[in-house]
């Protein structure tokens, strides 16, 4: 009897040591949103800590009875006390229902604060515990455009803008402005905030600061086509000089985005390598908002004061080809890449002959027809 269970222990242990090594494999996980580097980051982090915490004050406890009662009342044990009867317990129901309704409580308070606290919409009042923001210190604005599928980041202070790579000063705000130009995006950056959606013909806003130099992953955490995988950035954390010196850097090294050229960015294409623009157009980033960076389009605003009049009568037959917007990329043969029947009126490209090859760029140069859906 005792050889066997010797023996039955003995492969638990085995069990356990054959799957020791499994754990190292946690040595690649990437656990930046738990040791971020930037002040929101850290609130948020903090309250994820804190959420966890309240909710494990019931978790653990229930775990650790429903263990226990397994074991103490289990059929083996003749010892248990049977009480078929009982069917009531006024100390047990307070118990039950009073721990719940304190963690609801205090979860339901710490939401409604962090909520108003954590704003992306609103202004930082501080760069890290213990140290507000100098009256003096004006933010850096950085207009962020979501394309497919790459990242457009423009300076406006500064008159530069950078394709795929994103900088910063350490503890200084930062105001970031965040639009889309076609499909609805997210920008994310963990080390520092939590996520914004982009989306076409809209502005979101986030405000937050890196308090650590160096360089964080940034990418976009919606799901936006075949390239999404792909849309991915750096973000520079630069202290001292460093900041100056990359604004230097990107007007040295850098062509102008006049409209024409943004035009050529926009088109769908994988794999951008980092693009500098010295100078862009001035007013672009609200073209690309008001959803009328294409000549002849008419922007969001347009449109809104027109119908803020009541319409524009005979006209708007007129203005109803300057509002179609979601058809321009096949006009131009810019087909996305994912695009199928309906819209393209050709089968999926699993179907085609070079389904197995690898799509890279916009597809250009294949034309389709337009889409159903103007």
């Amino acid at each position: 009897m005792s050889a066997r269970a010797g023996a039955g222990s003995a492969r638990r242990i085995l069990r356990g040591l054959v799957l020791l090594p499994l754990f190292g494999l946690l040595a690649g996980c990437n656990l930046v949103v738990m040791q971020p580097s930037g002040d929101i980051a850290v609130q948020q982090r903090n309250l994820i800590l804190a959420s966890t915490g309240l909710m494990l004050l019931i978790i653990i406890p229930v775990i650790a009875l429903t263990l226990l009662f397994a074991w103490r009342y289990r059929a083996s044990n003749t010892q248990a006390r049977h009480d078929p009867d009982w069917d009531h317990s006024t100390g047990l129901e307070v118990v039950i229902w009073t721990a719940p309704l304190m963690i609801i409580i205090a979860l339901g308070a710490l939401t409604w604060i962090s909520t108003h606290t954590l704003d992306p919409f609103r202004p930082l009042s501080r760069i890290e515990p213990g140290k507000p923001i100098a009256a003096e210190v004006k933010p850096l604005e950085v207009q962020v455009v979501a394309l497919d599928w790459k990242w457009l980041f423009f300076y406006p202070e500064y008159n530069v803008a950078t394709v795929n790579e994103l900088a910063a000063p350490v503890n200084r705000p930062i105001s970031f402005k965040i639009t889309a130009a076609s499909v609805m995006n997210a920008f994310y950056v963990p080390a520092l905030a939590g996520m914004i959606y982009a989306m076409p013909g809209m502005q979101t806003q986030l405000h937050a600061v890196i308090n650590r130099a160096g360089e964080y992953e940034g990418l976009s955490s919606h799901y936006s086509g075949s390239g999404f995988s792909r849309m991915t950035f750096k973000f520079h954390g630069l202290d001292g000089d460093g900041f100056d010196q990359w604004v230097a850097k990107v007007k040295q090294q850098g062509s102008d985005l006049t409209r024409d050229a943004y035009l050529e960015l926009e088109r769908p294409s994988e794999r951008v390598p980092v693009t500098y623009y010295a100078t862009f157009a001035d007013g672009l980033f609200g073209k690309i908002l008001g959803m009328c960076a294409v000549p002849g389009k008419m922007c969001m605003h347009e449109m809104m004061a027109i119908d803020a009049k009541g319409g524009a009568g005979k006209e708007s037959r007129e203005n109803a080809e300057r509002l179609q917007y979601d058809n321009r990329h096949t006009q131009r043969g810019d087909e996305a890449p994912g695009a199928t029947t309906p819209a393209s009126h050709r089968a999926p490209k699993s179907e085609s002959p070079d389904s197995d090859k690898t799509h890279e760029g916009s597809g250009q140069g294949h034309p389709a027809p337009d889409q159903t859906n103007n």
